[in-house]
């Protein structure tokens, strides 16, 4: 739909910004093992150890895109935040106050925000890609750490990431139960609000990540 492409151009510009702010690393891998610990020693995660794997595999190629002077430095270091921050001030907060809209039983009515769909076709499709969003930029927040020799899955910032997409993939399934009573949609609209509010911690922890190096 016309607000989805909407959507999906301006946050995809600010992906191609997240990506970038992967390019900077220090100038040798010894350098990043020296000053970065092992995920699998550091973090209280499970699946630290393939998630440190996964971004190692990109960091030789990074370091020779940032070498070539692909990216500013402080579009590496922040082109993430900008990125997951617009995503969810502009995706989260309009589909978060469309789910409570549509609780009103307001789901039927158009609006601007809507480009001609109903608040309730509307909804489900700016969440779908709020998450779809949120996973693409997740795995660029680990490749920067990776690249700028930062611990992958220490941070409290990479816990409440684990933490909110977890919470989304529950909120994602309460639909299909939607049939068994009105509890389930109660269980619905309180939980995804709080799933926002979640990743407003994580974005807050991200921030002050970002000023920490």
């Amino acid at each position: 739909t016309t607000l989805i492409m909407k959507c999906v151009r301006t946050v995809s510009a600010f992906m191609i910004l997240a990506s970038a702010s992967a390019f900077q690393m220090p100038r040798s891998a010894a350098e990043t093992m020296r000053r970065s610990p092992s995920a699998i020693q550091a973090s209280p995660l499970p699946f630290a150890g393939a998630a440190e794997s996964y971004a190692n595999i990109w960091v030789p190629p990074f370091q020779a895109a940032r070498d070539a002077g692909l990216a500013p430095d402080f579009l590496i270091h922040w082109g993430h935040a900008g990125a997951m921050a617009t995503v969810l001030c502009t995706m989260g907060l309009v589909g978060t106050w469309m789910g409570w809209q549509i609780r009103a039983g307001n789901g039927d009515e158009v609006n601007a925000l809507t480009v001609g769909e109903t608040i309730r076709e509307a909804h489900p499709k700016i969440m779908g890609g709020m998450t779809f969003f949120f996973l693409l930029g997740g795995q660029g927040g680990l490749v920067l750490n990776a690249v700028q020799g930062q611990p992958v899955l220490e941070s409290p910032h990479a816990i409440t990431a684990t933490l909110g997409l977890s919470l989304l993939a529950v909120q994602a399934l309460l639909p299909t139960f939607f049939d068994k009573g009105p509890a389930m949609r109660t269980a619905h609209a309180y939980l995804g609000s709080s799933v926002i509010a979640v990743f407003f911690v994580h974005m807050a922890a991200g921030i002050q990540l970002g000023l920490s190096f």
